[in-house]
């Protein structure tokens, strides 16, 4: 993916991109590793994992982060992260519900708990993607997407709600209300906009964070950004609960 220049976020996250190629190159699976000749590919492409800095295939890729039951997950994830970020980025991952998927898999590998030196370049990586999607028009991932996916893949939302915060402009505002909309009909029925994969997320506590934030600081930021008023009532009925909430004369109808 060639990604302007212009731009700061632009060139931070391809900066991120160039990071994790040095950072991973070389990078191959463990000579051990299997999985399904069945289920998920041939020896030949599971030979390819085990072979350094060798573009895959993108269904061969897709199989890969996709696959639960690696015996080492993390090595594999090394293997795969430079190109799997750029395919991320360039919205060409084919998750099969939602990309949060993707951030499921980086979960799986435990980057978190990797040395600095490889956790880092994964982190910065998620952090300029997060800001390129808030503030590039031309971004090829809706935030709301890509907020999902950072969430899962580090378990929390504080970090990604933050950056929001700092990011003020007009743009920013405007994905503020793209997520909102996509956001109000799940959250209205207390459930969260995405699925959360990884048993060690805690689903409600991310839902409660979502909640609390579009509260306070989105519905301040909605009503200054102009958002529609239906937009900012749906938001306003997330601080009622049972009766109150959909007895409300702006309860929108949802039926669940």
């Amino acid at each position: 993916m060639h990604l302007a220049d212009h731009r700061p976020a632009d060139r931070r996250l391809a900066a991120a991109l160039d990071g994790l190629a040095v950072t991973f190159r070389g990078m191959t699976a463990r000579p051990d590793e299997y999985n399904c000749d069945c289920h998920w590919g041939s020896a030949e492409e599971l030979a390819l994992l085990k072979t350094p800095d060798v573009e895959l295939e993108p269904d061969l890729l897709r199989r890969t982060w996709q696959a639960i039951d690696w015996t080492d997950h993390a090595a594999v994830l090394r293997r795969i992260l430079p190109q799997f970020a750029r395919v991320l980025v360039a919205g060409q991952a084919d998750p099969l519900f939602g990309l949060e998927e993707a951030g499921y898999s980086l979960a799986r590998g435990r980057w978190q708990q990797w040395p600095d030196e490889h956790a880092g370049p994964v982190r910065e990586f998620l952090h300029a993607w997060w800001v390129q999607s808030l503030t590039d028009p031309d971004a090829a991932v809706p935030a709301h997407q890509v907020l999902a996916l950072c969430a899962e893949a580090s378990g929390t939302l504080a970090p990604w709600l933050a950056e929001w915060e700092r990011q003020t402009g007009h743009l920013s505002d405007r994905r503020l209300i793209e997520a909102a909309a996509e956001w109000e009909y799940e959250l209205l029925g207390d459930g969260l906009p995405w699925h959360v994969d990884w048993y060690e997320n805690d689903e409600e506590g991310i839902r409660a964070e979502l909640v609390a934030w579009l509260l306070g600081h989105g519905a301040v930021r909605l009503r200054e950004s102009g958002a529609p008023a239906e937009l900012r009532h749906r938001i306003r009925l997330l601080s009622l609960t049972d009766e109150a909430r959909w007895t409300d004369p702006h309860w929108p109808g949802h039926r669940y």
